[in-house]
């Protein structure tokens, strides 16, 4: 996706044009337009509740009020994983959530929300804008009749909060976990079982024992979810979710109804929601990290390196696996792995080289 450096909201004469739309959902007068915008996560949560919010405050701003989006949290409207079919049928214009929860849908969905052993935050967001991703994710969701932006992205998150310490392998095994989308696949194929609940519901499992351990995000998501008091034991680094991005997905319909200006408008709010999420998420995590680690007593803790050796490799063939089940997912997976190998070949001169050197100093 191109972001044009022009002037786009002097719309001219749009109002007349959006006036023609036929797509029945959205509330039409005097030319404006009533767009809902549905999640997967709960309302106002801490950086992807309250990008969501932004996204559809600046589309509403942008478009001087012809474009007008009310943000919904999951459960308002529809449940955070019946998201994509709500917007597929025309119940909300667009819906921010996560690709890697589609994956019944299409199994290339995951590569354009992250997967385990991927690229990292920054290396998603080129592949997706420079590297021909964006053609693929429009060719893949076509069929389905809607299309998807880039509208947020993560650093990596935490493996994930443990009640017991997990010193091997097979301390692992057994166990039920909270890991979403593929990376649960990786555990199940490591004999643990991997549990897949929307956001709203994790905490209480763990409280109540469904699970063992979980993962959600990175230290200023977690701590806002308090997982700290139930089990305060964190293990990293977050090879299953490396660099997760979020999905602006939105009815086709709905889409091709706007004039030019606005569609330049929703595609430049995804674009700024990407980039606020990841500072807001970065600028948060420093100061969160100190809650947990000080005030809140967590044992940070690196995963034993049988577990990561393990779990790299059995990512792998996952990765794999999934995508030779469609012609067009094996096709993304091509693009993705290409890309994937030559920034693993240039992180030790770029940032990894780096941020090492500036690790050292500690």
């Amino acid at each position: 996706m191109g972001i044009k450096r022009r002037s786009f909201l002097k719309g001219g004469a749009v109002g007349a044009l959006a006036a023609t739309s036929t797509f029945p959902a959205p509330a039409i007068s005097k030319g404006r337009k009533r767009w809902k915008m549905i999640t997967c996560w709960p309302k106002n949560f801490p950086g992807l509740g309250t990008t969501a919010n932004e996204i559809g405050a600046n589309i509403t701003r942008m478009s001087e009020g012809r474009l007008e989006v009310k943000v919904y949290g999951a459960g308002e409207i529809v449940p955070a994983f019946e998201l994509f079919d709500a917007v597929r049928g025309g119940i909300a214009e667009m819906g921010h959530g996560w690709d890697g929860y589609w994956i019944a849908k299409h199994p290339g969905a995951p590569f354009f929300g992250g997967v385990p052993n991927g690229l990292a935050a920054y290396e998603q967001v080129a592949w997706i804008h420079w590297g021909g991703g964006q053609k693929l994710w429009d060719d893949m969701w076509a069929d389905f009749g809607v299309r998807a932006f880039v509208s947020g992205v993560n650093p990596p998150s935490y493996f994930g909060w443990y009640q017991k310490e997990v010193n091997s392998l097979d301390d692992l095994k057994g166990m039920k976990i909270r890991m979403a989308g593929l990376p649960g696949e990786v555990l199940n194929r490591m004999g643990v079982t991997s549990v897949n609940m929307p956001g709203g519901e994790i905490m209480s499992s763990l409280q109540s024992g469904i699970v063992d351990a979980v993962e959600w995000g990175n230290a200023w998501s977690d701590l806002a979810f308090g997982f700290y008091k139930v089990a305060d034991i964190c293990y990293f680094p977050g090879i299953h979710e490396c660099g997760p991005n979020q999905s602006l997905t939105i009815n086709n319909e709905a889409y091709d109804s706007l004039p030019d200006d606005l569609k330049e408008i929703v595609k430049v709010a995804a674009w700024n929601g990407t980039m606020q999420l990841y500072s807001e998420t970065v600028y948060h995590n420093a100061a969160a990290y100190q809650t947990l680690k000080q005030e809140k007593g967590v044992q940070f803790k690196p995963l034993p390196e049988d577990v990561i050796s393990e779990f790299l490799k059995v990512s792998l063939d996952v990765l794999f696996d999934t995508a030779s089940k469609d012609p067009h997912a094996l096709r993304i997976y091509n693009s993705y792995m290409d890309f994937r190998k030559r920034a693993i070949n240039v992180a030790p001169t770029d940032q990894l080289g780096y941020l090492e050197a500036r690790s050292s100093q500690l």
